[in-house]
């Protein structure tokens, strides 16, 4: 039942006809629902979840350390509204929003992309907004092609976009978590 993997279905799905089809779909796409459509996208390829794996091995000790919550990988649904289901690459759920099996993730503190040939439209033009509609304090999208961030927030009408360091100093953090951008694409950029 699943449909080409990039395509976007161009009709008005309710959020169970989503969910029927995409629990029915093959393993290996990525099914995300947007205001009534529905965007599915193929599973990554190795670099792309090599930037993800690099990002996870850094980051989680300080989401840890500080007590932000709890971090994840794709995939894994984020209910933001009724009509807005997503699946960052990474994210940080805020302490206290998943205490019970039968919780749903409705509030991120940071969501992650890694962009993909077949994901950078949705990540940059689709997504993003919602995102901030939704007032998500952070959403990053890593480019490993530029080996750049672009770093929004829920007001921003342009990222601000980094190449050399991030660093991302929360509410409740007693520092700044850091990256060097350039050693963290370095290392992470498969060799051509």
């Amino acid at each position: 039942m699943g449909m080409p993997a990039g395509i976007t279905a161009r009709r008005d799905w309710t959020l169970d006809e989503f969910y029927a089809a995409r629990d029915a779909a093959p393993f290996g796409e990525r099914w995300e629902y947007v205001d009534g459509e529905v965007l599915v996208t193929p599973s990554p390829h190795w670099t792309h979840q090599r930037h993800v794996t690099a990002l996870l091995v850094r980051f989680a000790p300080f989401v840890e350390q500080h007590s932000l919550g709890m971090i994840f990988t794709a995939p894994l649904d984020v209910l933001l509204d009724p009509r807005l289901v997503l699946q960052p690459d990474v994210l940080v759920v805020p302490p206290g929003e998943l205490r019970r099996k039968s919780d749903v993730i409705r509030h991120l503190l940071l969501a992650i992309e890694i962009v993909s040939p077949s994901s950078a439209r949705h990540d940059r033009v689709i997504k993003r907004p919602r995102y901030q509609r939704n007032r998500v304090p952070d959403y990053w999208i890593f480019d490993g092609e530029s080996r750049t961030v672009d770093r929004w927030g829920p007001d921003d009408t342009r990222p601000e976009q980094l190449s050399d360091e991030l660093r991302w100093h929360p509410p409740g953090a007693s520092q700044p978590f850091v990256l060097d951008l350039d050693a963290f694409f370095r290392e992470t950029a498969p060799e051509e």
